[in-house]
């Protein structure tokens, strides 16, 4: 008898942590994506093609900036009177002024980086997670 108790209680407890797995998924931000896309307007017009998706917001750049940062710490970050570029691992957010607000642009690090770079070229470090500026060959020579 006391075993299918423990059996009954560990059933239990198995069920709640899937449970609690469950709406974890369905409701979290496990990624700077994730976060952007949860907490900020669809603003498809202003997309940039198909590789930058676009939001808004009616917080002005370093509010977003500080929400998602807070979030989300990115391996670099740039900031100049154009916006906010955040750079994570796979995904860069550039954060943008306008009239009513932000233009938030979320696109993959591999297209970002081509796009942006007159303004990050010298200021984002390359690489997964690497904070240091260069990464290509002979780096450190």
């Amino acid at each position: 008898m006391t075993y299918r108790r423990w059996f009954v209680v560990g059933v239990a407890f198995a069920l709640l942590g899937a449970l609690v797995v469950a709406v974890a998924i369905s409701y979290g931000s496990f990624s700077p994506r994730g976060f952007v896309e949860d907490h900020y307007q669809r603003a498809a017009a202003h997309d940039l093609g198909r590789e930058a998706l676009a939001y808004s917001s009616t917080k002005q750049p370093s509010q977003v900036a500080q929400e998602l940062t807070d979030a989300w710490q990115p391996a670099d970050q740039y900031i100049d009177s154009t916006g906010v570029y955040l750079r994570y691992d796979d995904d860069s957010v550039v954060i943008r002024p306008v009239a009513a607000g932000s233009l938030i642009l979320l696109e993959r690090l591999t297209t970002a980086y081509p796009r942006y770079y007159s303004q990050v070229g010298s200021h984002w470090g390359w690489g997964r997670g690497n904070t240091v500026r260069g990464g290509g060959p002979g780096t450190g020579k």
